[in-house]
C-alpha cells in the first residue's frame, strides 16, 4: 500500500489525540528543564517496517564528521524513495503541528518546509553527537526554534546499542537522562538555550534511522532565550575537547553577530 502524507498525518493525528491527557502531563512536568515527552507505536508496525526499509544507504546520505558530531543525513528528498518525503511532511500538517503545540503549550508553532536541519539521520558504529543546544533561529533568523520532533525507525533497537537521545536537563556536568531509540517511537522536545542533548555513540553494526522535523515560532520557548549558533560541549569527562568546542561555539556566535546571515548558506535545505 501507497500512503499520501495526508493519510500518514491522520494516523499520527490519532495516535497523539488518543493519548493527548497523557502527553500533556509529561509535557508540563518536564517543562521546568526540558520539556518533552515520547509515543510509542506512532505509526502501524507495517508503515514503520516500510519507513526503515525505505531508508537510503548511507552512501547515498551527506556524512557530517568532526569533533563536534559523527553521522549521516539526507536532505534533499527527491533523490530518496517517494515515501520518506511523504513521512516528514505528514509531521508538518496543520492539524499534527496545531496538536503537537497544544500538547505543549507553545503558540503560534508552524513548520519547516525547508527541512532546515531536518530530514533524514541515521548513525552506525562509532557514530555520536556531542551536547549541543540547537540554532536558535531558522535559516532566515525571522523565527524561534522552538520544537524538535523525533521519529525513530530501527526495528528491536536495544539501548545497549547506544544511539540513545540523551538529555543534560542539569547541565551537562551533571548525569543525562537516555530516551531509548525505540522503534516506532516518537519523542518531541522544547528547544530553548538550556535544551542541551546529544546521542551517545553507537556500540553495533547496525544503522539507527531517525526522521525528524523542527517548529518554529514567532515567539522563544523561554522569554530569557537570545539568539546563539548550534552550540557543542564536551561531556564531562572530556576537558580538553570541551575547551576546545568553547572556543569555537565563541568564534561561531562572533562571526554571526557580524554576518547576520553567516558567511555561507547552509547546505542542509531542501532545495525544491
Amino acid at each position: 500500500m501507497n500512503y499520501s502524507k495526508t493519510e500518514i498525518s491522520e494516523l499520527i493525528y490519532l495516535s497523539l489525540q488518543s493519548q493527548k491527557e497523557k502527553l500533556e502531563k509529561q509535557f508540563l512536568e518536564s517543562s521546568k528543564k526540558i520539556g518533552f515527552f515520547y509515543l510509542d507505536d506512532l505509526l502501524p508496525t507495517e508503515l514503520a517496517l516500510k519507513i526503515y526499509e525505505n531508508f537510503p544507504d548511507t552512501k547515498e546520505l551527506k556524512l557530517n564528521k568532526n569533533i563536534r558530531e559523527y553521522k549521516f543525513v539526507g536532505y534533499q528528498m527527491n533523490k530518496y524513495i517517494p515515501l520518506l518525503e511523504e513521512v516528514i511532511y505528514a509531521f508538518q500538517e496543520k492539524k499534527v503541528v496545531d496538536l503537537v503545540a497544544e500538547i505543549c503549550n507553545i503558540k503560534e508553532v508552524q513548520p519547516d518546509t525547508s527541512l532546515y536541519a531536518g530530514g533524514l539521520s541515521s548513525m552506525e558504529r562509532d557514530n555520536f553527537l556531542n551536547p549541543h543546544l540547537d540554532n536558535s533561529h531558522d535559516k532566515d533568523l525571522k523565527l524561534w526554534r522552538v520544537l524538535n520532533l523525533l521519529y525513530y525507525v530501527t526495528p528491536n533497537w536495544k539501548i545497549e546499542n547506544g544511539g540513545n537521545l540523551e538529555l543534560w536537563q542539569n547541565g551537562i556536568k551533571q548525569k543525562p537522562i537516555t530516551i531509548k531509540s525505540k522503534f516506532n517511537r516518537l519523542v518531541v522536545m522544547a528547544t530553548h538555550q538550556k535544551s542541551w542533548h546529544s546521542v551517545s555513540k553507537i556500540t553495533v553494526n547496525k544503522a539507527r534511522c531517525c526522521v525528524s522535523n523542527y517548529y518554529f515560532s514567532k515567539l522563544p520557548v523561554l522569554p530569557s532565550d537570545t539568539f546563539h549558533v548550534t552550540t557543542f560541549r564536551a561531556k564531562p569527562n572530556e576537558k580538553i575537547k570541551d575547551f576546545i568546542l568553547q572556543t569555537d561555539g565563541k568564534i561561531r556566535n562572533l562571526i554571526r553577530k557580524v554576518f547576520k546571515k553567516g558567511i555561507r548558506k547552509t547546505p542542509h535545505q531542501y532545495k525544491k
